[in-house]
């Protein structure tokens, strides 16, 4: 599955995970804290994220 910020258009990919914030290859959305802003423009946070 695929996440997407709706500011910047950042893109959140389960199965690429995210390895510079800490979540490996993998990770699934919902073991994504909350409250973690996005790593390009930390202006909205995963609550905020819109399902692709």
């Amino acid at each position: 599955m695929t996440y997407r910020c709706p500011v910047c258009g950042y893109e959140y990919v389960e199965e690429a995970g995210e390895p510079r914030e800490g979540f490996p290859a993998g990770t699934p959305w919902a073991e994504i804290p909350a409250d973690w802003c996005c790593p390009d423009c930390g202006v909205r946070e995963a609550v905020d994220f819109e399902k692709v």
